[in-house]
């Protein structure tokens, strides 16, 4: 078996921003894992809020032995960026040897599409209610805030698309504070989700506090191991492959998510179709399933998701799984 990985970029349809700054292209890193004339895929972003770089990840890849399979894999790299791109690529590989979908090798049903959240960056209130009133034809709408002065950009997103449901992303931007005297305006705003409030290494100040509006464990929650540390600070996880390290813990992450009580949320990095597709298994009657990324690009993969009124649907089988 032979292990590769390349660099690519995608363009952005438009700057993006978060409370942690901006970009304007997407840049992954794609896995080809060959066996017996099979090829299969995937796709990471690495993450420098987790001290990830294309190079660290790269290399950790490279030093994968050829006979990885997806038990040794969790021996030998931990949750993120790379452990992801290779599992999900490795599924691919067993999919296509096989000559079976990915959820039937997983025993989950058949998949059908999800509505999907679609971002609206930070930027001015202005800007971001022109935004909104662009997409205000859209069922569940996701706003980056994460200042102190997010008020009038909540006021402005609600004005611009009154009737989407709108779900909100602090990125760790917002102190115990400030999140206190927000609450109870999200509520008045409908906001229905509030992820990350709070830096994860400060959300014990959760603990005890008023949740009006469910809150979501983003950057506090990467794999299985991170589960017990959430309790009495989130209603919901967001389960991202990149955090988790691949599918093959994501699915476990989601069933013991699940039994503990909580709901689900099925997130992403900006990344291509490709990033996204192993996604939409896991998203299946997610609380919230945001998996927009292909849709802030400029350009995507030769087969992408398809995108419509239904929401993002499965992947077609030359693209994953």
């Amino acid at each position: 078996m032979q292990i590769s990985v390349t660099s690519d970029v995608f363009k952005l349809a438009q700057v993006f921003t978060i409370s942690r700054g901006s970009r304007t292209e997407a840049k992954v890193l794609t896995v080809r894992v060959e066996n017996n004339g099979f090829v299969g895929w995937g796709e990471c972003v690495p993450y420098a809020r987790y001290n990830e770089t294309l190079d660290s990840v790269t290399a950790e890849i490279e030093a994968l032995p050829d006979n990885i399979d997806r038990v040794g894999l969790y021996d030998v790299l931990p949750a993120g960026a790379a452990r992801n791109a290779v599992d999900c690529a490795l599924w691919d590989l067993e999919c296509k040897s096989a000559g079976k979908r990915a959820w039937e090798l997983a025993g989950l049903p058949v998949p059908g599409p999800e509505i999907t959240a679609y971002t609206l960056s930070l930027a001015e209130p202005a800007q971001m209610q022109a935004q909104a009133a662009k997409n205000a034809h859209r069922p569940l709408l996701k706003i980056k805030l994460g200042t102190p002065d997010d008020m009038p950009r909540l006021e402005a997103v609600r004005a611009g698309a009154p009737k989407s449901t709108i779900i909100v992303d602090a990125n760790e931007g917002w102190s115990a504070d400030v999140y206190a005297d927000l609450a109870p305006h999200l509520v008045r705003l409908g906001v229905a989700l509030v992820e990350q409030p709070l830096p994860a290494g400060e959300d014990d100040a959760l603990i005890g506090m008023d949740r009006p509006v469910p809150v979501c464990a983003d950057e506090s929650a990467h794999d299985c191991a991170s589960l017990p540390d959430l309790k009495g600070k989130y209603d919901v996880v967001n389960i991202k492959l990149d955090k988790t390290g691949g599918l093959t813990e994501a699915l476990k992450l989601r069933e013991a998510a699940l039994a503990e009580g909580y709901k689900v949320m099925v997130g992403c990095m900006v990344g291509s179709s490709l990033a996204m597709a192993p996604a939409t298994l896991l998203a299946q009657g997610a609380m919230v399933t945001d998996l927009d990324g292909p849709l802030l690009l400029a350009e995507d993969r030769d087969v992408p998701l398809e995108f419509d009124e239904n929401g993002v649907h499965p992947p077609r089988a030359d693209l994953w799984g």
